[in-house]
């Protein structure tokens, strides 16, 4: 790891002075901060001399061209390591994966929601958009060359081949843009149907699961109306068998007075007798 270390703080616009793992970290979270930027400016110029300053003021002294030099170096060692299968092999072959994988995402992010505002999404179909935003993850690095040799075959007269497929390939005109605003037209509407078919499907499914709900919620009270009854017929029996044992206790009761009567009365009688016969 300290050798592919070693070997990349090596790699940046010029070869020397090398750049350390703390001096591309700083780069790395810099572009990031400005990636937005990057990505809304044609003329990047000014943001690499930026970009510059911020690192000069962190206490390294690092052109604009070197700086971008390091950045495109990063990212097309980042682009080698996207064919790796696993994410601990492309960790240890290029430090500086995940740095510069945050700074991607944070960027597809913005590039989907600036789709959606402008209604990109929905007139495309899903194939091309995302080839279409994969393309973008990258493009601002590529558009800084092109555009920078747009400009110099323009001020100093390159070859005019390059120079009329550029203008072939944006021709400023009225059609294109009643054609631009009527695609843009469409793609609303193409978002405003996208949007109520998902509020339907929201409003189905929360319907199904009122009514899922509501079947759940009956039969708990069915449950419970059951449950009630059988504890109703249960205390009920209770009650019918303490009072039968009560009934029955109260009879023998009669029963073991009646039968203390008589045996009073018998043993009366019989003391009656044995005074009679004494008496005699």
């Amino acid at each position: 790891m300290d050798q592919n270390l070693q070997s990349y703080a090596s790699v940046g616009g010029d070869r020397f002075p090398q750049w350390s793992i703390q001096e591309t970290r700083d780069l790395l979270m810099i572009r990031a901060e400005l990636d937005s930027n990057f990505m809304e400016n044609k003329r990047n110029k000014i943001l690499w001399e930026l970009v510059s300053t911020r690192m000069k003021e962190k206490g390294f002294s690092r052109s604009p061209h070197q700086c971008k030099g390091k950045w495109k170096n990063l990212v097309t060692r980042f682009k080698g390591c996207e064919a790796m299968e696993t994410e601990a092999m492309k960790q240890h072959s290029f430090p500086f994966y995940n740095d510069l994988k945050v700074i991607f995402a944070a960027r597809m992010q913005r590039i989907m929601w600036l789709e959606a505002e402008a209604g990109g999404a929905a007139a495309a179909s899903s194939s091309s958009s995302s080839k279409r935003k994969a393309a973008l993850q990258f493009s601002s690095d590529e558009e800084d060359d092109l555009k920078e040799e747009s400009e110099e075959e323009k001020s100093g007269g390159g070859p005019k081949k390059k120079r009329k497929i550029i203008m072939k390939g944006n021709p400023p005109s009225g059609n294109n843009i009643n054609n631009n605003q009527s695609m843009n037209n469409v793609m609303m509407n193409g978002i405003k149907e996208i949007m109520e078919g998902f509020m339907n499907k929201q409003v189905q499914m929360e319907i199904r699961w009122l009514k899922a709900y509501e079947e759940r919620e009956e039969e708990r009270r069915a449950r419970e109306m059951e449950w009630r009854q059988t504890m109703e017929a249960l205390e009920n029996e209770r009650l019918m068998m303490d009072k039968r044992w009560r009934e029955r206790e109260e009879q023998w009761k009669i029963r073991e007075e009646a039968r203390a009567e008589k045996r009073d009365s018998l043993i009366t009688a019989l003391l009656h007798k044995l005074r009679r016969d004494q008496d005699m």
